[in-house]
C-alpha cells in the first residue's frame, strides 16, 4: 500500500512566484512540478477531451514512478450526452499512461443536480459498461449520495468512493470516509464558506488555506482508509495561489509523523 499526495491541476499562472520560480516557462511547470510530487489530478481533460498524443507528451515530462489521475469529461459526467464513440475515444486517449503503468484512476466528478435517484443509478451502470476496463472513482456533490446503500452499491459496481473535504453544508457530501474499492481518494476542496456559492470568479470558490489543525482531522481517517486500500490518494484542489502545494506538502509531512508510507517524487 502506498499514499501519494498532490494537487488538482499544476498549471496555474498565478503559481507563478507562490510555487514556480518567477520566469519559469510554462512548458516547464509539469517537469518542475514532478521533481516535487509523484501524482497530479488532471483537469484539462473535463473542458476539452483528451488524446493519446498530448497525453504521452505530458507523461514524458514526469519520471517513470509518477501517477496521473485524469478527469472524466463533462460530456460523460456533467452533460451525460456522451455516445458510445465518445466514452471509447476517452478511453482510448488513456493508453500511453496504462501502457507505462501511470494512470492512477479516472475521477468522475458529478454536479450537485446529479441526485440519487433510479435514473442516475442506472446512469452509473451505464458508465461502468462503457468503461469495463479502466479504475473509476466517483465524486458526488449531492449529500443525498452519504448512505450505505450507496457506497455498497459502488462496491458492486467496481466504483471507488471520493471523500471530500469542503464547506460543511447540509446538502452538500459531508466529511466520510469511506472505501469502496481498492482505491481510496481524499480531495480537499477548502473550507471557503463566504464564496463557495457566491462568487464572481471561480478561483474565488478555492481561495484557502487549511490550518494544521483541519488537516490533522484527516490524518486518523487517512490511516483507517489505508487499511482498506491497495492505493490511496490525496488531492487537494484549494489551488489559488499555490495554496494546494502548501497544504499538500504539509500534510505530507503529517501523515510521515504518523508513520504512514507516503511515496514523494
Amino acid at each position: 500500500m502506498a499514499i501519494l499526495v498532490g494537487t488538482a491541476g499544476y498549471s496555474y499562472d498565478d503559481w507563478l512566484g507562490h510555487f514556480y520560480p518567477e520566469g519559469t516557462s510554462k512548458r516547464d511547470f509539469l517537469s518542475y512540478y514532478a521533481e516535487r510530487f509523484a501524482l497530479v489530478e488532471v483537469n484539462y481533460t473535463y473542458y476539452r477531451m483528451p488524446t493519446a498524443a498530448t497525453l504521452a507528451a505530458m507523461s514524458r515530462k514526469t519520471g517513470p514512478d509518477f501517477q496521473f489521475i485524469i478527469k472524466a469529461n463533462s460530456a460523460l459526467t456533467h452533460e451525460r450526452t456522451a455516445a458510445p464513440a465518445d466514452f471509447a475515444a476517452f478511453a482510448d486517449a488513456l493508453t500511453p499512461l496504462q501502457e507505462q503503468d501511470k494512470l492512477a484512476c479516472v475521477l468522475a466528478q458529478f454536479p450537485y443536480s446529479f441526485h440519487a435517484n433510479s435514473d442516475n443509478v442506472a446512469y452509473l451502470r451505464s458508465l461502468r459498461e462503457q468503461l469495463p476496463d479502466l479504475p473509476v472513482v466517483i465524486e458526488f456533490r449531492n449529500a443525498k449520495w452519504a448512505t450505505q446503500k450507496a457506497f455498497e452499491f459502488l462496491r458492486g459496481l467496481g466504483f471507488g468512493f471520493c471523500c471530500v473535504d469542503q464547506p460543511r453544508f447540509d446538502s452538500l457530501m459531508p466529511p466520510v470516509a469511506e472505501v469502496t474499492s481498492d482505491i481510496a481518494y481524499l480531495r480537499f476542496h477548502g473550507r471557503n464558506y463566504e464564496k463557495w456559492f457566491q462568487h464572481d470568479e471561480a478561483w474565488e470558490r478555492y481561495d484557502y488555506l487549511y490550518s494544521a489543525e483541519e488537516l490533522g482531522e484527516w490524518v486518523d481517517k487517512v490511516t483507517e482508509m489505508s487499511a482498506e486500500a491497495d492505493q490511496v490518494y490525496v488531492v487537494f484542489n484549494n489551488h489559488y495561489q499555490a495554496q494546494a502545494v502548501q497544504n499538500a506538502l504539509q500534510f505530507t509531512e503529517m501523515l510521515q509523523a504518523a508513520g504512514l508510507p507516503v511515496l514523494e517524487a
